[in-house]
């Protein structure tokens, strides 16, 4: 797939479903990015982000933070959420209201209302990152679907199956765009190929990821 063919942000707002409960909400976010990048930098005071170590040991190329009553963390004791950063043994900051809001509104587009996501996950990837293919199973409740954000340089969505070994399909994401997966696709394996060098006008050579979740 070669990302030169393509602009850094959707063409036009659509729906585009990559699964039978999952969908690709072109451009939703746009409208809202400035708002959410001026959220991000008072998170970002607060709790900075940071590059965790996996259970076996690695640091992750993504650096993260978190914000809302949960915060997901990795390190030699395994994945979970916690109430509490463990950078500063403080509680993560708020959930700033324009997160909340647009996870709702993309949660109802894709079909899933009254979602209220307790816990959002910021990833920050720069040219070279990326996500191995995994589940969100750190949730208490999947019933619940998942929110995923993307602001600045494009990244390739990976979208499998069931099983690790499925073959996941390739789905481009730009600036604004919204990734929504719930019900019988709740625990379809996903990741993110390594990105490639790029720079976006607003964020520089990186992408941010917002990913809400209820995670209570």
């Amino acid at each position: 797939m070669n990302l030169d063919l393509f602009d850094f942000t959707a063409a036009s707002s659509a729906v585009e479903p990559i699964g039978r409960r999952s969908v690709i909400l072109r451009g939703l976010a746009l409208p809202d990015a400035p708002q959410l990048m001026q959220a991000l930098a008072m998170l970002e005071s607060e709790a900075p982000f940071r590059h965790m170590a996996t259970p076996g040991g690695r640091t992750m190329s993504v650096a993260l933070t978190n914000c809302g009553e949960w915060g997901w963390v990795s390190d030699s004791r395994g994945y979970r959420y916690t109430r509490l950063d463990p950078m500063t043994d403080r509680p993560w900051p708020a959930m700033p209201a324009i997160f909340a809001s647009l996870a709702e509104r993309a949660a109802q587009a894709a079909g899933f209302p009254g979602f209220r996501p307790d816990a959002c996950l910021v990833n920050r990837y720069l040219p070279g990152s990326r996500m191995a293919l995994h589940q969100d199973r750190n949730e208490r409740d999947f019933s619940a679907p998942i929110v995923s954000v993307s602001l600045g340089i494009p990244a390739v969505f990976l979208f499998g199956g069931h099983s690790r070994t499925d073959r996941p399909g390739r789905h481009p994401l730009f600036h604004g765009d919204v990734v929504v997966w719930g019900g019988e696709d709740r625990l379809r394996y996903h990741g993110i190929l390594p990105l490639r060098e790029a720079h976006h006008p607003a964020l520089g050579a990186k992408r941010i990821n917002f990913t809400l979740r209820k995670a209570s």
